[in-house]
């Protein structure tokens, strides 16, 4: 996967640099998308009544992308240098760093939703 990530970028990475309008538009869906499924999907867990490890993980999973499968059907049926594999490229790219800002959301979210969680094990 990171192989082929490295290549998409190598070879979109001209478009991206040339048409940033592009990216951001590709971009702002996404951070929507990963927003509404977190948060949504956080809540859904605490309304449940999961514990704080069940709702994170129910609220990651459903965030997380299966990026690896929409580039491999992108370049498949469409071809490497095409606008649905620049928007397979900028897919990671958004994810990652959105994601790890969502770590301290979690955080954050357990403190104050969960108090003060002893983690497992802990007497």
């Amino acid at each position: 996967m990171l192989y082929t990530i490295v290549i998409l970028f190598a070879l979109q990475g001209h478009t991206i640099t040339a048409r940033p309008s592009d990216v951001a538009r590709i971009a702002l869906p996404l951070l929507c998308y990963f927003a509404i499924m977190w948060f949504g999907s956080f809540a859904l867990g605490r309304a449940l009544g999961l514990s704080y490890d069940r709702t994170a993980t129910l609220a990651f999973t459903a965030a997380g992308n299966n990026f690896e499968l929409a580039i491999a059907v992108c370049i498949g049926v469409f071809g490497v240098t095409s606008g649905e594999a620049l928007a397979g490229v900028v897919g990671p790219l958004i994810e990652v760093p959105v994601l790890v800002g969502l770590v301290y959301v979690s955080l954050w979210a357990k403190r104050r939703f969960y108090g003060s969680v002893r983690a497992q094990g802990a007497p």
